[in-house]
């Protein structure tokens, strides 16, 4: 557990230097009021000048479009992709094509994701429905001088409101189809001339949207989550700011639908031992589910931050300590289908612990600013994972071995097999995996007028990371357990000995749960230590007062990720060593226990415009990760490995045009040439492959987000509006499990609304308006050779709200 004393002593070291409120800057005259100020640089600047490829989503934007969270934003960021897959922790971000974290805890994300300056180091500690916001901002390309631990893709870093000395609040009530109903309540006032709070709440609900086959199961993919949010903010003079921020979110959920795509041999049997319960894959789109009992996932997520601000006149000086736990649980049915045959139990704790200083110059019209700062981070995380087979588990390979006592008569014949043993029900493997993580970074950047147009930024950042990583399991699945080149005999005498080599090889097809090799052993010792030191050059010139021109070239980095799953087997490289020291096993699999350290770089060339009636922002950018860490899902657990080197060339932009003073048009994009520049030994269909030259699966070579609204006032003086969005995804292959499987997006989205001076807001919003229909995500579904199983997307959704702010 996290320890309370470390949460005191830098608010003591905060308080020693006591000495006032840094504000966000804003535009105070109406020359400035369009100016959009950001903190990707972790001190206010506008979006106009700064050096940065990254996309601005307004508090406005956010209100109209309902978003709710992290999955919402990607219909209007063009660069981003987030997907979710087997449950509601495993939730992927990717910016400009590069992504991975997702279905396994070992795996640390490429993309940071930061609220309120608080980093989130899983997938399960960022999906809740986002709180009362300020503005999201995403930033693409390596950020790791700034954002330190996992930024080496990008961060998505999100501001919500501070609390406010003047009473205010918001009661929202929200409606929609499948039963849907939310309920958010906000209030801020002061306590004291130097004390505001702020208190919000939040619950959302609603029935699924995918009927299930089987008697007596409800729907899936069902919401069900609620939050609490409460802040104080504390300014005893005006150089000093403390911000107190504590939350607590739950999940709930029956997540998530599985659509057949095609089917293998096997499913004729598993669709005879379920009662002839199976879905066609000939309509994938049915929204049906056909498995012998629903998945749940639960999600405990909880922390507070302690944000200080001491202004001194020169410089500013920042801290920022955050203490969070996140707890979730799950239990799936991942034969995916109505047939008995394999379940699978979760269980992730995650204790972490941040803590950020900053020094940051101040003051106006300087030649010369800087920043000097320093990030721990630390982090305990406790996962076990079950899987069992299930009641059906034997009849169904009898069958596929032809006849019901097909496996006894195996039994009976090799004296090392107990009757009844083979696939016996219940019979599995719990596995158990600890990881203790600490790291800790040094970072600065400089800011260098070179000219009064021409400013040059250096980032500079050392970082130091240290995991030790425990595995252990529990394995009774019989015929797994067995070493097939040793052990498994006839009347005393090795079966390798009598030429059934044929026969060995069947059986070696039914040890789907082979024993893991516990380390630290007396090879492996579980530890890693990685050290890097990053950079990024910028140089930002002011063509004129409407036109900057910039250019980057930036280094990232991100420590080894451990494969916490059934799936890490010792290296070759090992292997050796393990059979003299008498561990390994004869049929020992070996594979990876990890993924190395990935860096990536970026070179880019950008221009921001803005003009009378509008904006427009372009990047042209060469990015790549080398040792890219790559997870593929292969039917029963993931392989990780390092790509040699994954790159992509492209274009992204954003333009606002707003042609009369009631109508604002918006188009955003990206256009992508993604490849694995080197990639041997990658996981194939057949076993490892090599592709080399390839292009990544998932990533989209175009995106474009169109928008248009109509706003107005009506006579009473009343504001209303209309909008709609829509999202433009080329055809991509998805996953690896199929050549055959692709994904095309064109969704539109929807909303109007009209705000009443009496403070009451009606807004109706429809997502997903033209019933667009596509796979997130594929994969080869378990012990069913041949059959393929993809996540459809979200149908289509609409609903109406009624608020009221004071």
């Amino acid at each position: 557990m996290i320890k309370s004393k470390r949460l005191l002593i830098p608010l003591a070291v905060s308080m020693a230097l006591y000495g006032g409120a840094i504000h966000a800057e804003e535009a105070d005259d109406e020359e400035d009021s369009n100016v959009i100020i950001i903190t990707a640089s972790k001190r206010p600047t506008s979006l106009q000048e700064t050096p940065i490829a990254i996309t601005v989503i307004s508090e406005e934007s956010i209100e109209q479009t309902k978003i709710q969270d992290i999955y919402d934003l990607q219909a209007l960021v063009p660069t981003l992709r987030v997907t979710p897959l087997q449950r509601s922790t495993n939730t992927g971000f990717a910016l400009r094509g590069f992504a991975n974290g997702t279905n396994n805890t070992g795996i640390e994300p490429s993309v940071g994701i930061f609220i309120d300056g608080v980093y989130r180091s899983r997938a399960a500690a960022q999906i809740g429905d986002l709180p009362r916001l300020d503005q999201i901002e995403v930033l693409s390309g390596p950020q790791s001088t700034l954002f330190g631990k996992n930024a080496s893709a990008g961060v998505i870093n999100i501001r919500t409101k501070a609390p406010s000395f003047d009473l205010e609040g918001k009661v929202e009530i929200g409606v929609g189809n499948y039963n849907q109903r939310v309920v958010k309540a906000y209030v801020t006032n002061s306590l004291t001339d130097n004390v505001a709070f702020s208190l919000s709440a939040l619950s959302s609900t609603r029935d699924g949207y995918t009927t299930s086959l089987a008697n007596g199961l409800g729907e899936l993919n069902d919401r069900d989550r609620s939050g609490f949010r409460g802040q104080l903010l504390w300014e005893p003079s005006d150089d000093v700011s403390v911000r107190l921020i504590a939350d607590m979110s739950e999940i709930d959920e029956v997540c998530c639908t599985i659509a057949n795509f095609a089917d293998g041999p096997v499913a004729p049997v598993m669709a005879a031992f379920a009662g002839g319960i199976a879905l066609d894959p000939s309509t994938p789109f049915s929204y049906e589910s056909a498995l012998n009992f629903n998945p749940v996932n639960k999600v405990e997520d909880s922390g507070f931050s302690i944000e200080a601000n001491v202004d001194y006149g020169s410089f500013i000086f920042t801290s920022i300590t955050a203490s969070r736990t996140n707890e979730s649980s799950s239990r799936g049915d991942v034969d995916f289908s109505a047939a008995d045959l394999l379940e699978e139990r979760t269980r992730v704790d995650i204790d972490t612990f941040t803590q950020e200083f900053r020094l940051t110059s101040t003051g106006e019209d300087n030649k010369f600013d800087w920043m000097v700062g320093a990030f721990i981070f630390q982090e305990d995380i406790d996962t076990d994972d079950s899987i069992f087979f299930g009641t059906q588990a034997r009849g169904i390979f009898d069958t596929l071995f032809g006849g019901p006592a097909a496996l006894g008569a195996t039994e009976s014949f090799y004296t090392s097999l107990d009757a009844g043993s083979i696939l016996r029900s219940g019979d599995g493997a719990i596995t158990e995996y600890t990881q203790s993580n600490d790291a800790f970074s040094i970072f600065a950047t400089f800011d260098y007028e070179l000219s009064d147009q021409l400013t040059a930024t250096l980032g500079l950042s050392y970082t130091d990371d240290q995991k030790e990583i425990t595995v252990s399991q529990i394995n009774t699945d019989a015929l797994s357990a067995i070493d097939l080149d040793r052990d498994l005999t006839v009347f005393g005498v090795p079966i390798t000995f009598l030429g059934q080599d044929a026969l060995v090889a069947g059986l070696r097809g039914l040890q789907f749960i082979q024993p893991m090799l516990a380390f630290p052993n007396a090879v492996e010792d579980g530890k890693s230590s990685d050290d890097d030191i990053t950079w990024s050059l910028r140089l930002a010139y002011e063509l004129n007062e409407n036109v900057n021109l910039f250019a980057t070239a930036s280094t990232g980095f991100k420590a080894t990720s451990w494969n916490l799953s059934r799936d890490t087997r010792p290296l070759p490289s090992d292997l050796t060593a393990l059979n003299a020291a008498g561990l390994a096993r004869g049929d020992q699999e070996v594979g990876t226990r990890f993924a190395g350290p990935e860096e990536s770089s970026v070179y880019e060339l950008g221009i921001k415009t803005r003009f009378e009636n509008g904006a427009f922002n372009l990047t042209m950018f060469d990015q790549s990760i080398d040792g890219f860490q790559s997870s593929t899902f292969v039917g029963t657990g993931f392989v990780l490995a390092n790509a040699g080197t994954q790159s992509t060339k492209g274009i992204e932009f954003d333009s606002v045009y707003r042609p009369t003073e009631n109508i604002t048009l918006t188009l955003a994009g990206s256009f992508l040439d993604p490849i694995y520049d080197s990639f041997v030994g990658a996981s194939g269909p057949n076993g490892p492959a090599d592709f080399t030259g390839t292009a990544p699966t998932g990533i989209h070579p175009r995106s474009l987000v169109a928008g248009v609204k109509y706003d107005f006032e009506l006579a009473s003086g009343s504001y209303a509006y209309v909008r709609a969005d829509y999202l433009q995804e080329s055809k991509v292959l998805v996953g690896n499990a199929s050549n055959d499987i692709y994904r095309e997006v064109g969704t539109v989205n929807a909303s109007a609304g009209i705000t009443l001076l009496n403070g009451v807001n009606v807004q109706l919003w429809i997502r997903n308006l033209n019933d667009d229909q596509y796979f997130m995500s594929a994969f080869p579904t378990p012990i069913q050779a041949g059959s393929l199983s993809a996540y459809p997307n979200q149908p289509k959704t609409y609903g109406a709200s009624v608020s009221y702010e004071f």
